[in-house]
């Protein structure tokens, strides 16, 4: 009795795994920025960096599926490109190589990136020329004590693919 019953639940078992079909996703990379699900910035504002500002670090976590699996690049190469909404400036990385892990039906995953306001990596811009990266000279004058920004952020895969492209929400910059 004991051994029927092991086989039926042996029997279904299988026959459920058989029926469970794995996620295809397309061969670009797919990024998802879902806040709900913890994608998004760790915090909404940041000190300027500077020689005397408090170091602070903004971490950024998105989403992202790929078809081939085939995400960073093992030579010197620039995989991951944010682009900033004050004045287009466009910052390169790389991402880690992700192994191939044999299945054809590709991956899934969060990528986490830290961004550091010391030494000068998060800098005010003034609209009046100003300096950058340095507090405004009027320094009572409210309209330059924050700048804010947002990325706009696209990886590429080693085929060559590019993503969709994901706005980041706005981070505001504390300037003296």
């Amino acid at each position: 009795m004991k051994t029927s019953y092991y086989f039926y639940a042996l029997l279904f078992s299988l026959f459920t795994f058989s029926c469970v079909k794995p996620p295809e996703y397309p061969i670009e990379p797919v990024l998802i920025y879902n806040t709900e699900e913890g994608d998004g910035f760790n915090q909404t504002q940041i000190a300027q960096g500077g020689p005397d500002a408090v170091s602070d670090t903004l971490i950024l976590t998105f989403s992202f599926t790929d078809g081939d699996g085939d995400i960073g690049y093992p030579v010197d190469s620039f995989d991951i490109f944010f682009t900033d909404s004050r004045d287009g400036f466009r910052d390169l990385r790389r991402l880690p190589v992700i192994p191939d892990q044999g299945t054809g039906n590709g991956i899934e995953g969060k990528i986490t990136l830290r961004f550091p306001n010391k030494p000068f990596n998060i800098c005010c811009t003034y609209d009046d020329g100003a300096p950058s990266c340095l507090p405004h000279p009027d320094v009572n004058n409210p309209a330059f004590a924050t700048d804010t920004f947002s990325y706009t952020l696209q990886i590429r895969d080693r085929a060559g693919n590019f993503s969709n492209k994901i706005q980041t929400e706005t981070i505001t910059i504390l300037c003296d």
